[in-house]
């Protein structure tokens, strides 16, 4: 046998090669197809899924506080010349669920997209939704006030749901740094949080953006990044 002839069995052919790395870009393009419509269908489930709650805290909260307001106000009316006294103690009570009823508001209203991030103010918003949580949280921010809102109100979002999944007292950390064309995020919590929740991170993902979680018996730690322009 010639040398030529030698191994020529352990040799591939040039196109064998070629074809076998298509097969594998394509694959790989296949399971990122399924990937992205698995990803975008639970976002739409977890979007009708926040509609609907959030039409019962308007139906079934927000919307009878204002009836029993208005019916409260009537007999308020009705008592001003014949008890002020009574009015009076009625008009005081009103005061203090018209002020529930506002907070009520507020709440549904940071639950469906927190003003202040259109107005670059992601490190408010982080405060007050870690002080909702009561969660003692250190923020640490340095992105540019004119970030796309769509991108840290995704940032917004994961965070909200580790402040939420966080026991009452325990320290998070939240770190989001603008660098480069990329909002890169961390946050460190002194808990492990248990599964994880898809929605957030497909928030992310669907725009573009990466999450991974490292899990630990005490502690949790999230972090991902976003692309600056859509």
């Amino acid at each position: 046998m010639t040398d030529n002839c030698r191994g020529s069995g352990h040799r591939r052919h040039p196109l064998e090669i070629e074809q076998t790395e298509e097969q594998l870009t394509l694959d790989g393009l296949r399971r990122e197809i399924e990937e992205l419509r698995a990803s975008r269908k639970r976002l739409a489930m977890a979007a009708d899924a926040e509609r609907r709650d959030i039409e019962r805290a308007l139906h079934q909260g927000i919307q009878q506080d204002l009836v029993g307001l208005a019916a409260s106000l009537e007999v308020a009316a009705g008592s001003v010349d014949s008890d002020p006294a009574a009015a009076k103690a009625l008009l005081d009570e009103l005061r203090r669920e018209v002020r529930r009823a506002l907070t009520e508001m507020q709440e549904l209203a940071n639950r469906i997209f927190p003003p202040l991030l259109e107005a670059g103010g992601l490190v408010a918003e982080l405060r007050a939704a870690a002080s909702r949580a009561g969660v003692p949280a250190r923020i640490d921010v340095d992105v540019d006030a004119a970030s796309p809102p769509e991108i840290t109100g995704a940032v917004y979002f994961c965070a909200v749901d580790a402040f939420e999944r966080t026991p009452a007292g325990t320290p998070v950390v939240v770190s989001v740094r603008g660098e480069e064309g990329v909002l890169a995020f961390e946050i460190d919590a002194d808990v492990n949080l248990g599964s994880e929740r898809r929605a957030q991170h497909d928030r992310v993902e669907a725009l573009g953006g990466q999450v991974t979680i490292t899990e630990r018996s005490d502690r949790t730690t999230v972090a991902g990044s976003l692309p600056l322009s859509l």
